[in-house]
């Protein structure tokens, strides 16, 4: 080789070996919906947001085939009911990479695969003790198939610690921290892999806007600081706290350099009557300049690893009309399902927004009375089963609506699925009970009342 040539090799891979690791966030990609464009269609809509990073519930061949040849790289799941048995067998181990990885890798570009989706926020002890075996399972099995470049991971939610605030004070809970936790770390750090994170200072607000400052929580505070008395650092947003809380809850453990990924964020565009703070303004807002800071150039990181990249996902691509339960859950999409912007956003944080937005109508509590009545568009064969299960619940649930009853109207199923709707919710909500029923229910405040027929309600 002429000293030109071997020149021109060591600066190329110089080159390569430094390339810079971008913090531009990616966007989740969930199909829980009955309406949502093909993947095709959802991939140039991903690559209109600017994301360069997607990623996937699952390892759908149809997505992964519409990827192909993009540059755009891509996180996979293996779905949560198949880790019991991953983590007891190489050979399905081995079967599922070459089912869902070797027909699109590497002209596909998988760079991720995550084990299970927040499996230790789950009662199941087998699934949760059976997690860092799976991972190292796939994690061989990609070596022994010749796949190089994917990281293995799981998702955490944020449930994980018992300790959080301040952030200095980051633990992971008792119950997972020795049997789970550092194993997994341990993993994780060999394989210099992530700590897959989902980070969600609206559910941490939502709790306690009493107490939390919403501006704080979506990156608008000017004068409100939280500093840590353990460590002296200053937070000047929920965000940066959050995280944070997992950076010391590593260090408790061992492992105070392991990179963070934030595997979800996002805040909710709509919500239920009794879910305050979820709107379009609050959700363009907070998603907007969380795009901002992850993607800033140089990274600016958080208090506790300053100057650090922080790698994302920010959830959601689409607003997804089939997740179960309260209605923020199916309003944190950045487009509806027709393709459309909720709101402008653009992933490469270098956008100026000149819209204006919708201003917030419910940064308060709502006051006042709400119903459980059926959903506009609910499947109406469905109905039966969801009335079934309402009237069997608590005590004399559904009696008014049977034979002789005041709400009594044989032929109306819908009118009858929504007083036993309401009158389920206005019993158990209290303990959890949600106004959802698979979809088929949502929340209203115009009394569905009639007659001498009242339904219950639930009053805030």
């Amino acid at each position: 080789m002429s000293l030109l040539l071997h020149l021109f090799a060591l600066s190329l891979l110089i080159s390569v070996s430094g390339a810079k690791f971008s913090g531009r966030p990616g966007i989740n990609y969930g199909q829980l919906g009955n309406n949502l464009p093909s993947p095709s269609d959802s991939v140039n809509l991903i690559k209109s947001l600017n994301a360069k990073r997607v990623k996937l519930y699952d390892a759908n061949p149809k997505i992964l085939a519409a990827l192909n040849g993009t540059d755009i790289t891509v996180s996979v799941m293996v779905p949560n009911e198949l880790l019991v048995n991953i983590s007891k067998s190489a050979s399905l181990s081995d079967d599922w990479i070459r089912s869902n990885i070797l027909p699109f890798y590497p002209t596909t570009k998988i760079r991720y695969l995550l084990v299970g989706n927040e499996i230790l926020s789950l009662p199941d002890s087998e699934l949760k003790s059976s997690l860092v075996p799976a991972m190292r399972k796939i994690q061989r099995s990609l070596k022994s198939l010749g796949v190089e470049k994917v990281k293995v991971g799981t998702t955490l939610a944020t449930d994980v610690l018992q300790s959080s605030f301040p952030p200095s004070s980051g633990e992971f809970r008792e119950d997972i921290s020795g049997l789970i936790m550092k194993p997994m770390l341990q993993f994780l750090n060999r394989t210099k892999s992530f700590l897959f994170v989902d980070v969600y200072p609206y559910f941490a607000w939502a709790q306690d806007p009493t107490h939390v400052d919403l501006d704080y929580a979506i990156f608008e505070s000017t004068n409100v600081t939280v500093t840590d008395p353990v460590t002296n650092l200053t937070y000047h947003n929920l965000f940066d706290q959050m995280i944070d809380a997992f950076v010391f809850a590593m260090k408790r453990l061992g492992y105070p350099d392991l990179r963070i990924w934030v595997a979800e964020t996002g805040w909710p565009n709509n919500g239920d009557y009794d879910q305050i703070g979820a709107n379009i303004y609050n959700a363009a807002t907070y998603n907007r300049n969380v795009v901002k800071k992850l993607a800033a150039d140089p990274p600016v990181g958080t208090p506790a690893r300053p100057g650090k990249v922080l790698p994302a996902f920010v959830f959601a691509l689409y607003n997804e009309n089939q997740k179960t339960g309260p209605g923020t859950e199916r309003h944190f999409g950045l487009l509806h399902p027709n393709g459309t912007q909720v709101y402008g956003i653009d992933l490469s944080g270098k956008m100026e927004y000149k819209e204006s937005l919708p201003a917030p109508d419910n940064n308060e509590l709502y006051k006042g009375k709400i119903w459980c009545v059926v959903a506009k568009g609910a499947n109406w064969t469905q109905l039966g089963d969801a009335l079934s299960y309402a009237c069997s619940q608590g005590n004399n649930t559904c009696d008014p609506i049977q034979r002789g009853g005041p709400c009594q109207k044989p032929d109306l199923t819908v009118l009858h699925a929504s007083y036993a709707f309401s009158s389920y919710w206005a019993q158990f909500r209290k303990i959890g009970g949600t106004c959802s029923f698979n979809g088929l229910a949502t929340q209203t405040i115009k009394d569905p009342s009639y007659g001498r027929c009242e339904f219950p309600s639930v009053t805030l």
